[in-house]
C-alpha cells in the first residue's frame, strides 16, 4: 500500500483569501514547492482535500475549481512536482444551494475526503499524515487513523482540543511538517 500526504489548500498549501477562484490571485506559501517535493521523492502521494463551502453559499460555480486546482499545479510544475489527487467538499449544512445543503461525512472534519482518497489510491492511512492550518484539519486525518501536524500560522481561532483534535505535532511553517513527517516516516 502507499503512503500519502493530505494537505489542506486554504491558509496551509496556498494564501488564505476566503472563498476565491481567481487564479491570478493565487500563490503558493513560502516554502511548500520545495518541500512537496522533499515528500514525493520519499513515495508519498500528495492528496489535496478542502471543503469549498462557496459552492453551496452560491459565490461560484463547482466547474470554477478546476481551475483552481489546475493553477495550484501549475505553480508547483516550477518545483517540479504536482498534487497526485483533489479532492473537495462542495456541500455546507447552512447552504443557499439546495443541492449541496446537507451535513455529509466528506466535509472536514469529517474523514470522507480521505477515506475516499485511500480507497482511490491505495493509501495506507496509518502510514499517512494530514497537514492543515485548522483543528478541523487534524481532527479529519486523526479519525481515519493518520497522523496529523497543524501548521500554526494564526488561521485556528477556537483551539477546542479533545482527542481527536489533539495533532501529532504542531508547527509554525510547511517546511518544518515536511522535514518531520521525512524523520518520522
Amino acid at each position: 500500500m502507499k503512503k500519502a500526504v493530505f494537505i489542506d489548500k486554504d491558509g496551509t498549501l496556498i494564501q488564505n483569501i476566503p472563498y476565491n477562484v481567481n487564479t491570478t490571485r493565487i500563490s503558493l506559501l513560502p516554502t511548500v514547492g520545495p518541500s512537496l517535493r522533499r515528500l514525493k521523492d520519499a513515495g508519498y502521494l500528495l492528496i489535496l482535500v478542502t471543503n469549498q463551502a462557496g459552492v453551496a453559499y452560491g459565490y461560484f460555480k463547482e466547474a470554477m475549481l478546476i481551475h483552481v486546482f489546475n493553477r495550484i499545479n501549475q505553480l508547483l510544475s516550477e518545483e517540479n512536482v504536482m498534487i497526485d489527487g483533489f479532492y473537495y467538499c462542495p456541500h455546507h449544512p447552512d447552504a443557499r444551494i439546495g443541492a449541496y445543503k446537507k451535513k455529509c461525512n466528506c466535509r472536514k472534519p469529517g474523514p470522507g475526503m480521505l477515506t475516499d482518497a485511500a480507497a482511490n489510491y491505495g493509501i495506507d492511512l496509518k502510514g499517512s499524515w494530514m497537514i492543515g492550518d485548522i483543528l478541523d484539519d487534524v481532527e479529519a486525518g486523526n479519525k481515519c487513523g493518520c497522523r496529523s501536524i497543524l501548521v500554526d500560522n494564526g488561521n485556528e481561532t477556537e483551539w477546542l482540543l479533545d482527542h481527536w483534535r489533539q495533532p501529532t505535532l504542531i508547527v509554525s511553517s510547511f517546511d518544518e511538517a515536511a522535514s518531520f513527517i521525512l524523520k518520522n516516516k
